[in-house]
């Protein structure tokens, strides 16, 4: 597994081949649903944090609709948003279901059937909501579970003869990017270099970033290297256990993780660091594991995206955070307004990649970020098809920035 630096191209070097090439495929429009950690995003007063499965925002008549849904090992997600100032959108209606597309996938090498009805129902959910709207472009897509499996082409064939939705399979590289694209803008100004991570359900995809002075409106294009490991919440929990887990256990799962990462050949952390501690480098880290500890670590009373998403986390804070779940049993993790029942048997799974990805690359500080695919799916989208450049009235709501958008602040 290496990652290798680029030669006067702005494509990242894939440390091992990507199994499954992405494959083109026509979009057609697609609906929404939405769990407890619904979109709140940051800036727009109209979207609650937890709203109703059936509650939408009228969309503004003069902007464009784009649509992005992220079929992963775990989560069924859908974003609908429209453009709004220059790198910022607007949310219409969103949606996520916790479907654990993935599960026993790790032992037969199939997605099961329970697995495969709990996210067709989802994505009926999911196109019910598209069809109801005027969707300039949509992009769908599906990630390491349908990669993985043997069945997984079939299962995108009954998708679409089931939900008329055609999704498409990304390659790792693609999500690398894409995770790179939705949470750019935390990336401050003055930050030189960055390893940012996406802790998913059936795989983890690490990107290094090295911003010189010539930062290009896309950071996914200053990615030098990156790899997507074969583990996630869902296939680690499932290997080592996810309820009754011990500091032996906890540390187990770690070394299997180090172990992955040790072929992962990229620069050293003196060289990413930088002189400044304040502006050299640092974590980003976007996936349920990492907004879990932030909630925890604000002691919310319920989840609240706006209070989680850009939030910085010292090493010690983290550190305390992880020591804090791996103390709880799983009825105390299952209690926790910010984990729930339904992530209880994960989130130390979670904890474990993320030691990992940490004692690799050991750094002060660590950014947290509550977006991901579809951000950078809705931004990529909006960019390609120049939405920020038409000559359109400038009286918009503001929307979450996107990776073109200004940094705003910390959220800490």
């Amino acid at each position: 597994m290496q990652g290798r630096p680029l030669a006067g191209s702005d494509k990242p070097q894939a440390s091992q081949a990507a199994p499954v090439s992405e494959r083109p495929r026509a979009v057609q429009p697609a609906a929404v649903s939405e769990d407890r950690k619904a979109h709140a995003h940051p800036g727009f007063e109209g979207w609650r944090h937890t709203v109703p499965q059936t509650q939408s925002h009228a969309p503004d008549a003069a902007a464009p609709l784009y649509a992005a849904l992220d079929l992963g090992t775990n989560n069924c997600r859908l974003l609908i948003a429209q453009p709004t100032r220059p790198g910022q959108f607007r949310v219409v209606d969103a949606f996520s279901r916790i479907v654990r597309l993935g599960e026993g996938l790790g032992a037969s090498g199939r997605l099961s059937p329970e697995a495969m009805d709990r996210s067709i129902e989802a994505l009926k959910i999911c196109a019910a909501k598209l069809k109801l709207r005027d969707i300039r472009k949509s992009r769908l897509i599906a990630t390491e579970a349908a990669r993985a499996a043997v069945n997984g082409e079939a299962f995108l064939e009954r998708v679409l003869s089931e939900t008329g939705l055609e999704l498409e399979i990304i390659n790792r590289e693609t999500e690398a990017r894409l995770a790179v694209s939705g949470c750019s803008s935390l990336v401050g100004r003055d930050t030189k270099s960055v390893v940012l991570f996406d802790i998913g359900g059936g795989s983890s995809e690490i990107a290094v970033i090295r911003i010189g002075d010539n930062r290009s409106s896309r950071l996914a294009n200053h990615i030098t290297h990156w790899t997507s490991l074969p583990v996630g919440v869902v296939t680690l929990s499932e290997r080592h256990g996810g309820q009754d887990v011990t500091p032996d256990g906890f540390e187990a799962m770690v070394r299997e993780v180090e172990a992955m990462l040790s072929g992962f050949e990229c620069p050293a952390i003196d060289a990413l660091s930088g002189a400044d501690a304040d502006t050299g480098f640092h974590l980003i880290g976007t996936s349920g594991t990492v907004t879990t500890l932030a909630g925890v670590h604000l002691d919310l009373p319920r989840y609240d995206r706006r209070k989680v998403d850009g939030l910085w986390l010292s090493d010690d804070e983290v550190s305390a955070m992880q020591a804090r779940l791996l103390s709880w049993d799983f009825t105390a993790r299952a209690a926790n307004p910010c984990i729930g029942p339904d992530r209880a048997d994960l989130v130390l799974a979670g904890c474990a990649i993320l030691e990992a990805i940490r004692r690799r690359w050991p750094s002060e500080r660590m950014r947290v970020a509550d977006r991901g695919l579809r951000e950078g799916l809705l931004t990529d989208m909006m960019a390609d098809d120049g939405a920020w450049r038409r000559g359109r009235p400038r009286r918009f709501p503001r929307g979450i920035p996107g990776p073109q958008g200004s940094h705003e602040g910390n959220k800490s």
